[in-house]
């Protein structure tokens, strides 16, 4: 059978013939791939850079798929960092880490969307006690997991919702998506607008983060009221110099969301839940669909933002 197999972390991985994976353990079984997203941690688990990454080449690259297993059943997985990975043909997945889907739903929707959705959803349900009505600011938001944020933060309830990026095409494009105010990073009037948020939803990190945080944190009338800032992504470095007088100076909490910090029960638990709302149709996604034999070349043209999907 054929799969995309990583040779090297500084390359891209190779349309390759390998033997077709066994079940050896107990709960495991052979599933069928029907579709399987890239995703930003995937391209990082291939690179060998994500904090989650443990293996070493040649590895099967891939984090996540839609699937029909022996059991005719369609199903949603997730396959821990020292399984083989979901750009394949078919591969052995633990049915512990999977959720039954409904036989009718495509599985590149569900492919495109269930990771980038799955990081606001998890620090908004998780980590944090969010309520409706309460107010959120993003901090890249015109990637594909912060587009995600946005549609996640409203379905929520978030009252208000305020999209900070660098693409300023793709920020004009967020308020159909609902989001409330549109700004970049680096606009002047960034402290202003999401002066009195209640969380932030972070996937910038770096200096950057570090700028807005002062000049949010600066700009609020009541230092004393509490802000949640949630680290979801470092697109900008995985290093923030914080002033220690950043701590002192606001009630703000500064907390971390991924895998670890949330278990691995919780992270299942909330699989159905997001997973019924992306069949539903709430969430707007556009996914590019490339066949898995071209995924050297898709792999090293994606564009920031794209939600590209290969399928066998």
């Amino acid at each position: 059978m054929k799969a995309a197999v990583i040779t090297s972390f500084d390359q891209p991985p190779r349309y390759t013939e390998i033997g077709e994976p066994v079940p050896e353990m107990p709960g495991e079984m052979l599933v069928e791939v029907l579709a399987a997203g890239l995703h930003h941690i995937t391209r990082g688990r291939a690179a060998g850079a994500h904090y989650s990454s443990t293996g070493r080449p040649p590895l099967v690259a891939g984090v996540d798929g839609v699937g029909r297993g022996t059991d005719g059943k369609l199903r949603y997985f997730v396959q821990a960092p020292d399984r083989m990975g979901t750009m394949a043909d078919k591969t052995v997945i633990a049915l512990a880490d999977s959720i039954e889907l409904p036989g009718d739903c495509d599985p590149v929707t569900i492919a495109a969307a269930m990771n980038p959705a799955m990081a606001s959803w998890l620090a908004l349900r998780c980590r944090v006690p969010f309520q409706a009505v309460q107010s959120v600011l993003i901090l890249g938001a015109t990637g594909s997991s912060g587009n995600m944020a946005v549609q996640v933060a409203r379905h929520l309830g978030a009252e208000q919702v305020i999209a900070a990026g660098r693409d300023e095409g793709r920020l004009a494009r967020l308020r159909e998506l609902g989001a409330t105010a549109c700004v970049t990073l680096g606009d002047a009037r960034l402290g202003e607008l999401a002066a009195e948020v209640d969380v932030v939803l972070d996937f910038v990190w770096g200096e950057p983060a570090v700028r807005i945080m002062e000049t949010v944190l600066r700009r609020r009338k009541d230092r004393g009221a509490p802000i949640t800032w949630l680290h979801i992504g470092s697109m900008a470095g995985d290093i923030a110099p914080l002033p220690g007088a950043l701590l002192r100076g606001a009630n703000v909490e500064i907390v971390g969301s991924g895998h670890g910090s949330v278990s691995h029960r919780a992270i299942l638990s909330e699989l159905p839940a997001l997973a019924t709302e992306i069949v539903r149709g709430t969430f707007r996604i556009d996914a590019r669909v490339a066949p898995l034999s071209g995924v050297e070349q898709a792999w090293c043209e994606a564009s920031h933002g794209t939600r590209l999907v290969f399928v066998p």
